[in-house]
């Protein structure tokens, strides 16, 4: 233990000498939270731009897209079905609505369907228009089972919904989406350069092998256990800084709302620390010296962080992609980042932490079977 101790607090030294280093490791999660705040700390309340693709000429339908029109901060426009693809990805629209044929009997029969709303920033724009529109929906599905089979009751109970005045108190209530993003976008920068950090510092066992500091340190009473555990617990008191500056940055410059305990945040970012160092022993493990370690952490880490959401909202990705996406650690802790913001309890998420921890295990037991097996690393362990 003591020899284990020795060697952590010659490792932190060195590193805090290493004035490059410590700005690359505290400082980068920072600019992540920066680049976050820019990125969605301007996004106000502003005119929602809505397409509105209307397939039949039905009273119901044409009634639905009135409605549409009359809510304030929305703008409606109608467009063709062939515009739709480039309406979203050229950003002239925010989302786009398709009433489809059959919408209007559906309707009718109180069964409402063939509506179809697409946007491509996600639940921020559908959940907003959702929430009128099918609130509208229901209203007249209501009407739909009342009147059963008999039109003219139906008509006539439609046409006095429609002609009805409705007092309306509006409050302006603060807009909580863009905190979430906020977060979000931050832990997904934090969760590349928490890997990049930690492959990093694991590639000074193959630098010191190169150099002969590690053999020579072989020649002491350290062994190649103690050398590597002491590596994990440097390793880790990285992560830790890491994770505690960028959530005090966040909440304390930035002031971004989390919408969780902090403890809680901090605590789940601390398992995916264990990933993070699992993975970059396994990938020191496989590489033959630090030039490889590096070419394979460029080919995994960013690949898999793209795939995973770091960088984009998940939802615009292809339902392909997203099943991919299920097989990656990065997933799994910002889907729980996102299920704690939606104010899930933290012990109805034992199964993503279980599964995080499962990554976590599956690497450092990737990483032990390697060094044990290849003979160029036989004295690590």
């Amino acid at each position: 233990m003591k020899d284990i101790l020795w060697l952590i607090q010659k490792t932190i030294s060195v590193l805090l000498k290493n004035k490059k280093g410590l700005f690359l490791i505290i400082g980068l999660p920072i600019v992540g939270a920066l680049m976050a705040f820019l990125i969605y700390g301007n996004a106000g309340q502003g005119t929602l731009r809505i397409g509105v693709v209307n397939n039949e000429n039905h009273y119901i339908a044409n009634d639905t897209v009135k409605f549409l029109e009359g809510l304030n901060h929305v703008k409606v426009s109608k467009i063709k079905e062939s515009e739709v693809k480039e309406k979203l990805t050229s950003k002239k629209l925010d989302g786009v609505i398709t009433l489809n044929s059959g919408f209007s009997q559906s309707v009718r029969d109180g069964r409402p369907s063939h509506i179809q709303i697409f946007s491509i920033k996600g639940a921020q724009v559908t959940e907003f228009i959702k929430s009128y529109l099918y609130n509208y929906i229901d209203n007249i599905t209501a009407i739909s089972k009342v009147a059963q089979r008999d039109q003219s009751t139906f008509d006539k109970m439609y046409a006095g919904y429609q002609k009805s005045s409705f007092k309306v108190k509006a409050e302006t209530l603060q807009d909580t989406s863009k905190n979430k993003d906020m977060t979000n976008q931050t832990v997904g920068y934090l969760i590349m350069f928490m890997l990049v950090s930690a492959v990093g510092f694991s590639e000074r066992i193959l630098k010191e092998k190169e150099n002969r500091t590690y053999f020579r340190l072989l020649s002491t009473p350290i062994d190649g256990k103690k050398y590597i555990l002491s590596n994990i617990a440097v390793n880790m008191v990285i992560m830790m800084v890491q994770i505690i500056v960028t959530v005090l940055f966040m909440t304390n410059v930035f002031h971004i709302d989390t919408n969780m305990p902090l403890l809680v945040m901090i605590g789940v970012l601390m398992i995916f620390g264990l990933i993070a160092i699992g993975l970059s022993l396994a990938v020191v493990s496989f590489a033959k010296n630090s030039a490889s370690a590096n070419a394979m952490q460029n080919i995994i880490i960013t690949p898999t962080c793209l795939l995973a959401g770091c960088f984009f909202p998940f939802e615009i990705m292809p339902a392909s992609v997203q099943k991919i996406a299920d097989f990656l650690p990065q997933r799994w802790l910002l889907d729980t980042i996102g299920e704690l913001q939606q104010g899930t309890p933290f012990s109805d998420l034992y199964l993503n932490i279980l599964i995080l921890f499962a990554f976590a295990i599956a690497f450092f037991l990737i990483a032990i079977y390697k060094f044990g097996r290849n003979n160029d690393a036989r004295n690590f362990m």
